[in-house]
């Protein structure tokens, strides 16, 4: 089942960056990479065309306060959203506590292991805090990049499901899992 998750009042610090809820005036920062392309569309969304598409997902952002902002040297450079998983696709879990997590990083960012880093920090509140059972993560099967931060966190490979694209068009999808019981031998 999906445990209820608030991080409005919760700040995780890594070497490098700091998680903390999105703010109004993060605007700029987060229109500068969600307007790129190529960012959303590995993650199911497509370009911002405008400074207003940014904000109305900004305001949801610090309404449904579960999504970090990835803060480094000052500036948001992306987003990790404690997500809500789908019941009925993973009804084994009905007993257990969990949620997905969702990110995406701007393109100026990536191949600097900033994302292995922050869900490495997410996955460690959600365990030692939340005590949460198990935590899910999807990517696209041709997403390699989200594939190996996955990896490197530990999820391994659970269920194939067909997972709607932008454009409209639906593609195979990849969920993987990370379990407490497994987080404890996983060097974090």
């Amino acid at each position: 089942m999906n445990k209820p998750i608030d991080i409005s009042a919760v700040t995780l610090k890594t070497e490098r960056l700091i998680l903390r809820p999105w703010r109004l005036d993060d605007l700029d920062d987060f229109f500068a990479y969600a307007r790129v392309d190529g960012v959303g569309q590995m993650a199911g969304w497509n370009p911002h065309k405008t400074k207003e598409d940014s904000l109305f997902i900004l305001k949801k952002f610090i309404e449904q306060k579960k999504t970090f902002a990835i803060e480094y040297e000052g500036k948001a450079i992306g987003s990790l959203g404690i997500e809500l998983y789908n019941e009925v696709v993973f009804p084994e879990f009905s007993d257990k506590k969990g949620r997905a997590l969702g990110f995406v990083l701007s393109k100026d960012y990536w191949n600097r292991g900033l994302m292995t880093e922050a869900v490495k920090a997410v996955i460690r509140y959600l365990f030692e805090v939340e005590k949460l059972d198990f935590i899910l993560c999807g990517h696209y099967i041709d997403n390699y990049a989200s594939m190996r931060v996955q990896e490197k966190c530990g999820f391994r490979p659970l269920k194939i499901i067909k997972l709607p694209t932008p454009d409209g068009s639906v593609k195979d999808g990849v969920y993987n899992i990370l379990e407490s019981e497994k987080y404890d031998v996983i060097i974090l």
